[in-house]
């Protein structure tokens, strides 16, 4: 069932995120929540202290000293485990390495170099809330490849409520990846998948006994050639 608001999906994605930490995998977890207009730096300090309630250790990243300052003005009882990725990666420099949970603040195509130097370096689990490290310039040249191939392959989902255009995917570790039918009276769930789904095996699922029309088609080739150009 899909959570009713973004204040339920938060209490469902602390749940997602200690069950993966508890899962005994030293892993590189993402929480995706793709509401248009959602504020990420509140969320992320809301996840934050409720986290830091089970793992006092926790640490925050931000991506820059801008970021970092605005989130130490806005939560100042947390403001001793909030830093910037410059920030973990002198402290990693100096003690050969860091342990615990990082959770990693929105992190761009930009920031992607100093992510993979953090994870590189930590020896606990990092969880990446609402990253968006591929970038749509590198496109499908040899830069896009070697990270495909590093650190965007060795990350797991534990958390994600995603709108699409005809309902919604979501997925709360440990469980499937489950696909939302946007109906009249509310949303239904249609298919479970082992794995994301792509465009194309989310238009089947939808379809149901009755396949793809010319239209469903035509959108699926659509992002088909935009994945490429991305």
């Amino acid at each position: 069932m899909l959570p009713a608001d973004l204040r339920s999906a938060e209490a469902e994605a602390l749940g997602a995120i200690q069950a993966a930490l508890e899962s005994g995998q030293r892993g590189l977890w993402t929480v995706e929540l793709r509401f248009e207009g959602l504020r990420l730096l509140p969320l992320a300090l809301r996840l934050h202290r409720a986290l830091t309630t089970v793992l006092p250790g926790a640490r925050l990243l931000c991506a820059d000293a801008g970021a970092t300052a605005l989130a130490r003005r806005d939560a100042p009882d947390l403001a001793a485990s909030i830093a910037s990725l410059r920030d973990q990666m002198r402290l990693q420099q100096a003690d050969g390495g860091s342990e615990g949970v990082l959770v990693l603040v929105g992190p761009a195509p930009s920031d992607y170099d100093q992510v993979e130097q953090v994870c590189a370096l930590h020896r606990g689990s990092v969880v990446l809330l609402n990253a968006s490290l591929e970038d749509g310039a590198v496109g499908i040249g040899s830069v896009a490849r070697e990270r495909r191939k590093g650190l965007l392959n060795e990350l797991q989902t534990a958390y994600a409520l995603i709108p699409t255009a005809d309902g919604a995917l979501r997925r709360a570790f440990p469980d499937q990846w489950q696909l939302y039918r946007s109906d009249p009276d509310g949303y239904r769930a249609v298919a479970s998948f082992e794995q994301k789904p792509d465009l194309e095996e989310q238009a089947l699922a939808l379809a149901g006994e009755a396949g793809l029309g010319l239209g469903a088609n035509l959108r699926v080739i659509d992002a088909f050639i935009e994945g490429l150009r991305n």
